[in-house]
């Protein structure tokens, strides 16, 4: 079992996810928000949902917690997020947002029945940032296990298997999933990590760890 300890950190601006390949596209991006995460798939006929813990808006709530959950297969640690805005210039009007959501203690157990690792990350935050210039999305990464063969350093939209002890793929895990709007406007989203279940795996839906949006702020 793969055991990382050492931080891991990144960061994309608009001026580069302007520029990334294969970046998915979505309608519309939310101004200011982030979660510390949510579930949702179907495991043996059994339907798991882990709605957004702790969601935050710049909108308001600008600041929200959630406690631990466990659901069958799966556990949040404690997360908290905020979503605040900063007058950065009162004589022009020119403001600043930040949404960030950090949490602990997630673990992913539901891909041992089919042979797959036990999947876990000790700390973790995604932060999103707005300003007039455009947005730019940071994250962090400490204490994960069960993802061999990862690189040290984790690049923007990395796609890594998570395969059972025969060699078969039960799910994809996309780090630091970038989101961008079609038409973009400049804004942007991030998944710290998102999970996909493959059919092999005998388990439907998918899960995300982290999550934060902005778009350049008037």
């Amino acid at each position: 079992m793969n055991h990382i300890l050492a931080r891991r950190a990144g960061a994309v601006a608009t001026a580069l996810a302007l520029c990334l390949a294969g970046a998915p596209a979505r309608a519309a991006t939310p101004p200011g928000v982030a979660s510390a995460g949510s579930a949702d798939f179907t495991r043996a006929g059994q339907h798991v949902v882990v709605p957004a813990l702790a969601p935050c808006s710049v909108g308001g709530p600008t600041t929200a917690s959630s406690a631990p959950v466990a659901e069958a297969g799966i556990r949040f640690g404690a997360g908290t997020s905020t979503c605040e805005t900063t007058v950065v210039d009162a004589q022009h009007n020119l403001t600043e947002t930040r949404s960030s959501a950090q949490g602990t203690e997630f673990e992913l157990s539901a891909l041992t029945a089919s042979g797959g690792p036990r999947l876990k990350v000790g700390r973790w935050k995604v932060a999103c940032t707005g300003r007039e210039s455009g947005t730019s999305a940071g994250w962090e990464l400490e204490a994960l296990s069960g993802f061999p063969g990862l690189p040290r350093e984790i690049p923007t939209n990395h796609r890594h298997q998570v395969k059972s002890t025969a060699g078969a793929v039960l799910a994809e895990v996309v780090f630091s999933e970038v989101l961008l709007p079609d038409p973009n406007d400049g804004s942007l989203a991030m998944n710290l990590m998102h999970l996909r279940f493959t059919e092999a795996s005998g388990i439907s839906g998918d899960v995300v760890v982290g999550s934060a949006s902005c778009s350049p702020t008037p």
